[in-house]
C-alpha cells in the first residue's frame, strides 16, 4: 500500500478493489475503465485539478500510429486507441477537427522507411510528390496521411471525470501539502487498504514507486526530462492542414512540427529541452519551470523555413511548453511504454506502475487503460 502523502486520502470504504494515483488522462481512463468492468474504484490527485501537468501541455493531436516499431506497446495502443478515442469523442461529444497531417520528407530513405513502417501498423498514407501551393513545392517529397482529428484534450479530461463520475467511482483532490481540496463524498485523512493500486503520475511515478514498502528500488528506471517548447503563430495562419516533418533518427521528438486548434490558429513545437532530473534518486521531488524561453525561438525559425519559407521574422511568439517523463535519455533509442506490474518488474502483489507514458499517451490513453485492467486482473 502506498504510503506517499496523494495516497492518504479517504473519505472512502476503506476496503476496496482499485486506488488510482493521479487524475490525468491515463489515471481517468484506467479508473473509469475498472469501474465499467463493475469494480469499486477510487481516483486520488495529489494537484488542485485534473490533467494539470503532462496530460494538458502537448500538441493535441489524436496519432494514427506510424512512428514507432512495429510490435511495440506505443504501436498496439495508439492504434488500438485511436479508434476508441473517436468513437469516446463522437458519443460524448467532444468538439474535434477531422485534420490531415501532411509528412514532409526530404529523404527518399526516410520515405520509405516510414511507408513500410505504416503498412506493418495498418496505416493508409497517400504518397504525393508534387503537391499543389509554393510553400509546399518546395519540399522535395511528401506524404499526406490518413485524417488525424485533433480534440481538444481539456474536454476530454473534463468529460473523462464526469464519465468516471457516473460509474459511481470516487474521486478526490488535494494540493501539495496534502490538503484536500474536493471530493465526492465525506473526508478524512486515514490509511487504505485495497486489492489493486495504479500508479499513474507521470513525472512524479518513480517517486511515487519508490514510496511502497517492499518494492525493490532496482526495479524504478531512471526519469529523463524532456521539456517541450511551443510557440504559436502571431499572424494569419496560411495552412489548413497539420505538417510534420519526417523524424530524424537519433532525436528524442518528432521534430518541430505545426498543428492547428480548433479556433484555426497554428503553433509549432516542441523542439527538445534536457532537463536536469531529479538529483538524489527516484525519491526526489521533480520541479518544473514551465515558462518558454523566447530566445528559443531563434532555433525555431531554420526549422520551420524548410517547409514554410514565407515565415515572416518575428511571427513567433512563446505559448506553453510542456515535460515529457521518459525512460530515454540525450542521444539514447526512444524507450517504450512500460506497464510494470509484480510479474515483469518488481514482484508486489497487486501494484501496477506506469512509466514513460509521453506521447502518444492522450491517443493511446483508452487502450493503454483495458491493457492494464488485463495486467492487474492476471497478476
Amino acid at each position: 500500500m502506498c504510503m506517499c502523502q496523494p495516497c492518504r486520502l479517504a473519505g472512502i470504504p476503506r476496503r476496496l478493489t482499485l486506488f488510482t494515483v493521479c487524475a490525468g488522462v491515463i489515471g481517468l481512463a484506467v479508473a473509469r475503465a475498472l469501474a465499467l468492468r463493475g469494480r469499486e474504484v477510487v481516483l486520488v490527485e495529489a494537484a488542485g485539478a485534473i490533467g494539470t501537468e503532462t496530460s494538458s501541455r502537448h500538441s493535441e493531436v489524436i496519432h494514427a500510429g506510424i512512428y514507432y516499431p512495429p510490435g511495440s506497446l506505443k504501436a498496439r495502443m495508439c492504434v488500438e486507441g485511436k479508434e476508441q478515442l473517436y468513437e469516446f469523442c463522437r458519443t460524448h461529444h467532444v468538439p474535434y477537427k477531422n485534420i490531415t497531417k501532411l509528412i514532409v520528407a526530404t529523404s527518399k530513405d526516410y520515405m520509405a522507411a516510414l511507408l513500410a513502417d505504416a503498412e506493418a501498423h495498418g496505416a493508409v498514407l497517400a504518397l504525393n510528390t508534387r503537391l499543389r501551393g509554393g510553400w509546399l513545392e518546395q519540399a522535395p517529397l511528401t506524404i499526406g496521411a490518413q485524417p488525424s482529428p485533433s480534440p481538444t484534450p481539456y474536454k476530454v479530461l473534463e468529460l473523462s471525470s464526469q464519465v468516471l463520475a457516473a460509474t459511481g467511482a470516487n474521486s478526490a483532490t488535494a494540493s501539495a501539502s496534502g490538503g484536500l481540496a474536493e471530493a465526492n463524498g465525506p473526508v478524512e485523512v486515514s490509511r487504505l487498504r485495497t486489492r489493486w493500486v495504479v500508479n499513474a503520475a507521470g513525472l512524479h511515478a518513480m517517486r511515487v514507486a519508490s514510496s511502497i514498502a517492499g518494492l525493490p528500488r532496482s526495479s524504478i528506471p531512471r526519469l529523463h526530462l524532456a521539456k517541450g517548447n511551443y510557440f504559436s503563430l502571431s499572424i494569419r495562419s496560411p495552412f489548413s492542414r497539420l505538417i510534420y516533418p519526417m523524424p530524424e533518427r537519433g532525436l528524442a521528438g518528432l521534430g518541430t512540427h505545426l498543428t492547428l486548434d480548433l479556433a484555426g490558429g497554428a503553433r509549432f513545437g516542441p523542439d527538445v529541452e534536457w532537463l536536469p532530473g531529479p538529483g538524489s534518486g527516484p525519491e526526489a521531488p521533480v520541479e518544473v519551470d514551465y515558462q518558454v524561453d523566447p530566445n528559443r525561438a531563434h532555433s525555431f525559425y531554420p526549422a520551420i523555413r524548410r517547409y514554410y519559407p514565407a515565415l515572416p521574422d518575428d511571427a513567433l511568439q512563446p505559448a506553453y511548453s510542456g515535460v515529457r517523463p521518459k525512460l530515454s535519455g540525450p542521444g539514447e533509442p526512444p524507450a517504450d511504454f512500460w506497464v510494470q506490474g509484480p510479474r515483469n518488474g518488481h514482484g508486489v502483489r497487486g501494484w501496477v506502475n506506469l512509466y514513460g507514458i509521453e506521447s502518444p499517451g492522450l491517443t493511446s490513453s483508452l487502450a493503454l487503460a483495458d491493457y492494464v485492467c488485463d495486467v492487474l486482473e492476471t497478476s
